[in-house]
């Protein structure tokens, strides 16, 4: 898997990431768009309503694509919720089916695998957090965790206008927050001076 860096804008240009180890929602819709980017046999990737998903004839398949359900907050975290659909084309006849169900599952678990244990996540990104408690400081590596519990994947046939066949999934993905006022734009705040 190529380093993880940032999906480029309209102009081509990856933006470099400056809040270290604090991530907020582009950041995390970037790099869920490289891992998907840079999967082999994904054609496609887009993001957004999952109404907005480009079914036309020029589309390339195997496409995945990417729609924010919410955030959260808990402590020290945000949580994204978002709904990875993996689908690609069926013979008109279906003769391709179970072939199309079985190889978007792989690209389902791959990208589910890179978020569980990939080091493109890790020590490709700059590093990780640094926590402070009491007397003792430890070095997490990871920018992004996965909710813990399985994922269930659910099965789709000849959904949407081409009759694609895939798979879609819950990703529930956590990141550190501070919380921090100090941060707010507020020219009037105290924290600053």
């Amino acid at each position: 898997m190529p380093q993880i860096q940032g999906r480029p804008d309209k102009d081509g240009v990856v933006r470099v990431d400056s809040n270290g180890p604090y991530k907020n929602y582009n950041n995390v819709i970037d790099t869920l768009w490289c891992i998907s980017d840079s999967h082999d046999q994904i054609k496609a990737t887009t993001v957004g309503d999952i109404w907005e998903i480009d079914l036309e004839k020029n589309t390339k398949f195997p496409l995945c694509h990417i729609n924010t359900v919410n955030a959260a907050t808990g402590k020290g975290e945000l949580r994204f919720t978002f709904q990875v659909f993996v689908c690609d084309l069926v013979e008109p006849h279906e003769s391709n089916e179970q072939e199309v169900l079985s190889d978007t599952l792989d690209i389902c678990t791959d990208i589910v695998s890179e978020f569980k244990n990939g080091l493109s996540l890790s020590h490709n990104m700059g590093g990780g957090s640094t926590t402070f408690t009491g007397d003792h400081t430890t070095i997490d590596p990871r920018r992004y965790w996965l909710k813990d519990g399985d994922i269930t994947y659910e099965p789709f046939t000849e959904r949407f206008a081409n009759a694609v066949t895939g798979w879609v999934f819950n990703l529930v993905v956590l990141v550190q927050h501070r919380y921090d006022t100090c941060y707010t734009p507020d020219e009037d705040n105290d924290c600053r001076k």
